[in-house]
């Protein structure tokens, strides 16, 4: 991808993300002292505060699985009435963050979400 700024790379693997799983409904890539990198998210949700609990949950989700001895964290999610919220990270720099409908095909949204995390951490 030789020309394209990291900006324009992370849009590309984000749209990829998006086109190939359905069941995503929204993402983020969140730096992991909690600043939003790059986005796709409704407009009635506010940027600053996904990104500041999208870090602190990853965080929170590494230190429970290490003091609990569960090895290194694979991914977080929180179900709710109307979908799931999961984190992914992404290399040492970043988390994935992906709202996925209710009835989403969760082991094939963990699938591409991991490729993708992958791609990020190449980026940041």
């Amino acid at each position: 991808m030789a020309g394209k700024s990291k900006v324009e790379e992370l849009t590309t693997v984000l749209k990829d993300l998006e086109s190939t799983t359905p069941d995503i409904e929204a993402f983020a890539v969140v730096s992991v002292d909690g600043l939003m990198i790059a986005s796709a998210l409704p407009r009635d949700v506010e940027e600053d505060r996904v990104a500041a609990m999208s870090a602190a949950m990853l965080s929170l989700g590494e230190r429970t699985a290490k003091e609990l001895a569960r090895g290194d964290l694979s991914e977080v999610y929180v179900k709710g009435e109307t979908g799931y919220i999961v984190l992914i990270a992404a290399g040492e720099n970043a988390v994935l963050t992906a709202l996925a409908r209710k009835d989403a095909k969760l082991g094939l949204v963990f699938l591409d979400m991991k490729r993708a995390a992958e791609a990020v951490a190449v980026l940041v």
